[in-house]
């Protein structure tokens, strides 16, 4: 990507074995056992929600984590931040801002502050203005939606009778230019070829766009509607999924764990090729996080909220199984790798067709915490629903590659957070 333009205008992990007695009636699952978390033990499952504070996991500073490469955690930049010193007053003779990063993917642009008047608003739009989104109220530190292309056109709209004022207005302080598609691409590949990527791709890449799965595969294409693309602190890709009838949405912790990282992240849904084998996309609905309810890092989950809930609320949700999946279970994983339209891994060469759980019990952060599988993922992938082809039911949270892949047994989570679903 060439160097931004601003105008006037119109891995692999190690795995080992360790028995640990603090762990061991929770993780017992063959028995079907759940253990009924501390942090529940209130009347009000809520309390700690309602208080503004966050709900960490049961288990957390109670085991001994396992050693994890946290640089190889499939966290990559598909982005860079610029900083800059613009701003769109009503003391400007000018009412727009045009913000470009030559073949940039999307751009970005973070408010350092926006004061306006009552009934007064700022637009940030395509230049074309297929894409548009409005802001109303004042905001401080917070990043606007992408646009998708590398122009964003920033427009201040003010009545007739406002007054001059410099003080009046957005100071835009720096701005997010998404790397081009094909560089994107290129990262992907050259991720895939690492020895043991953290997210992988085990013999070829079987997986495919949720489109070419329409009419073979309906019931399976529907269970990916509620799987969302992220895109964290504008530059950093991950996956999420609507979780229960709430508004509650499910991804990795380490993806992001605070309230403050979840409103700086965007949340697409409806991002999919429009048909199977075509290179365009549909405009996806944007909205952004909104509060982090609970979080663990031995199970790497982050139970989250969203702004503008209603807008989404069509596409539907998933719900977390009830038993533990069974060694050979057929499953799939709908997922947003390296960002793209929604693909679906649901078929594996390495077992002999289909995607199957290869152990029932896998190291994750902590001993026996997983599920493991050779479904295809990549970089982005993080936060994904691994579901059961027989009853369409999240049997773990994809995180972890290295051929066998895994995600965090979903029983687990459910024993510490299926109160608040």
């Amino acid at each position: 990507m060439r160097r931004p333009r601003i105008g006037r205008g119109v891995g692999g992990r190690r795995r080992r074995r360790i028995l640990l007695a603090a762990t061991a009636g929770a993780l017992a699952l063959g028995a079907a056992a759940v253990v009924v978390p501390n942090a529940f033990a209130e009347d009000d499952p809520l309390a700690g929600v309602l208080d503004g504070s966050v709900l960490t996991g049961a288990v957390d500073g109670a085991v001994e984590l396992l050693p994890v490469d946290e640089s190889l955690l499939g966290l990559i930049d598909v982005g860079e931040v610029t900083e800059l010193a613009e701003s769109l007053t009503y003391a400007d003779a000018s009412d727009t801002l045009k913000v470009s990063g030559p073949d940039a993917g999307y751009v970005k642009v973070h408010f350092e502050r926006l004061l306006l008047n009552a009934g007064d608003y700022v637009t940030v739009s395509s230049p074309d203005g297929a894409e548009s989104y409005r802001y109303e109220e004042s905001l401080i530190d917070q990043w606007a939606t992408s646009i998708t292309g590398d122009t964003a056109i920033v427009r201040l709209h003010k009545g007739p009778e406002s007054v001059a004022s410099s003080a009046l207005g957005a100071v835009i302080d720096k701005a997010a230019y998404g790397f081009a598609p094909e560089v994107v691409d290129d990262m992907a590949q050259e991720r895939a070829a690492q020895a043991r990527p953290e997210e992988s791709i085990c013999g070829g890449d079987e997986k495919r766009a949720s489109a070419c799965y329409r009419t073979s595969y309906p019931d399976v294409v529907d269970r990916a509607r509620p799987v969302a693309r992220l895109l964290i602190d504008g530059k950093v890709l991950c996956t999420a999924f609507r979780v229960g009838e709430d508004n509650r949405m499910l991804t990795n912790h380490h993806c992001f764990s605070e309230t403050r990282q979840a409103e700086q992240t965007e949340v697409w849904f409806g991002y999919d090729c429009i048909a199977c084998g075509a290179n365009i996309a549909n405009i996806p609905v944007k909205v952004h996080g909104s509060k982090v309810l609970a979080t663990s890092k031995p199970l790497d989950y982050t139970l989250f909220t969203l702004k503008d809930f209603e807008r989404v609320e069509k596409f539907g949700y998933l719900e977390l199984a009830d038993e533990a999946p069974a060694r050979g279970e057929a499953i799939y994983i709908p997922q947003h790798p390296a960002g793209r339209p929604t693909e679906i891994a649901m078929h594996s060469s390495v077992d002999g067709g289909n995607c199957v759980v290869k152990h029932a019990t896998y190291d994750g952060y902590i001993a026996g915490s997983d599920v493991s599988y050779f479904c295809d993922t990549e970089f982005g992938s993080s936060g994904s629903p691994v579901l059961s082809r027989n009853t369409h039911k999240v049997v773990a949270l994809h995180h972890f590659g290295g051929c066998p892949n895994s995600g965090v047994n979903a029983q687990l989570i459910k024993a510490e957070i299926g109160r608040l679903i």
